[in-house]
C-alpha cells in the first residue's frame, strides 16, 4: 500500500529517529565501545527502565520549572512585544537593548541568582524565563511592526483608531508570530532550567545528570538526556497542534505541494 504525501511526512520523523538508534546500536555494538564511555541505546534503555521512578520524579520536577518559568516568559514577552510593536519609539528604545541582553550568556547568571535566591527552584525559574522570553518579545513585536501601512491607511480611513488597528487587525495578524515563537522558547526553556539544576540544585533532570556521570552511569545520564528531549518535543507538539487549529487560516494550502 502506498502512503500519501501526509501520511509520509507524519512517519519521517520517526524513521529518521529508529534508523538513528539502530545505526548508534550498530556502531557500539560493532566496534565494542565502552559503555562508561558512550553507552549503546540498548544500555540506555536498560538504565532506564531501572532507574524508572528516579528519572520520574526528576523528570516531574523539571518539567513544572520549566513550565512555571515559560509561562512567566509568555506573559513578560507578549508585553513587551506588544509594547515594542506598537510604537516607533519604544522599537528604537527598548530593541537594541533587549538584544544586546539576550547576547549575554544565561548560565552566567546562574551564580548570581543562587546568591539572590538560594540553591532550589527560583534560580531554575528565573533561568527558565531570562533564556525564553526574548523569542516571544522578537515575534510579536515583528507582527504589530511589519502590519502594512496601506492597510493600516485604510483602517483610518474607515474611523479605525490606532489601538483599534492594533488590537482587531495587528494581534490576530501577529499570532502565527506567537506560535512560532512558543515552539522555540519552550526548548530554550528546558534548556535554562537543566543547566541552572546541574549547578544550583539538588532535583530535576540536570542534578540527575551531574549524580549520573560523577558514578560513571552513562546509561542513566544519557537517559536523562532522552527523557528532557522527549518533554521539549511532547511541548512543542502540542503548540503545533494548538496553532493549527487556532490559526488555520495562515496556513492555508500547507499540505499540498
Amino acid at each position: 500500500m502506498k502512503l500519501s504525501d501526509k501520511q509520509m511526512e507524519r512517519w519521517a520523523p520517526w524513521a529518521l529517529l529508529l534508523a538513528f538508534i539502530l545505526l548508534w546500536q550498530l556502531i557500539c555494538s560493532a566496534l565494542n565501545v565502552s559503555e562508561f564511555i558512550f553507552p549503546s541505546p540498548a544500555r540506555i534503555a536498560t538504565q532506564v527502565a531501572e532507574f524508572h521512578e528516579e528519572i520520574l520524579k526528576h523528570a516531574w520536577r523539571t518539567l513544572w520549572v520549566t513550565m512555571v518559568g515559560f509561562g512567566i516568559a509568555i506573559v513578560v514577552g507578549v508585553l513587551l512585544g506588544f509594547l515594542i510593536g506598537s510604537s516607533r519609539l519604544a522599537y528604537a528604545a527598548i530593541y537594541p537593548l533587549m538584544t544586546a541582553f539576550n547576547a549575554l550568556p544565561k548560565a552566567a547568571f546562574i551564580p548570581i541568582l543562587v546568591v539572590w535566591l538560594g540553591i532550589g527552584v527560583g534560580p531554575a525559574v528565573l533561568t527558565a524565563f531570562l533564556i525564553s522570553f526574548f523569542p516571544i518579545m522578537v515575534n510579536i513585536a515583528t507582527g504589530l511592526a511589519t502590519l502594512e501601512p496601506e492597510l493600516e491607511d485604510v483602517l483610518r480611513v474607515l474611523g479605525a483608531k490606532r489601538w483599534d488597528v492594533l488590537i482587531k487587525v495587528g494581534l490576530p495578524r501577529s499570532m502565527p508570530y506567537f506560535y512560532a515563537s512558543l515552539k522555540v522558547a519552550i526548548t530554550l526553556a528546558f534548556v535554562g532550567t537543566t543547566v541552572s539544576e546541574m549547578t544550583a540544585s539538588n532535583e530535576g533532570i540536570g542534578y540527575l545528570l551531574i549524580s549520573a556521570g560523577s558514578a560513571m552511569q552513562m546509561g542513566l545520564a544519557f537517559g536523562g538526556l532522552v527523557v528532557v528531549g522527549a518533554m521539549a518535543m511532547i511541548m512543542y507538539e502540542l503548540f503545533a497542534i494548538i496553532e493549527k487549529r487556532t490559526t488555520g487560516w495562515a496556513h492555508r494550502g500547507s499540505g499540498k505541494h
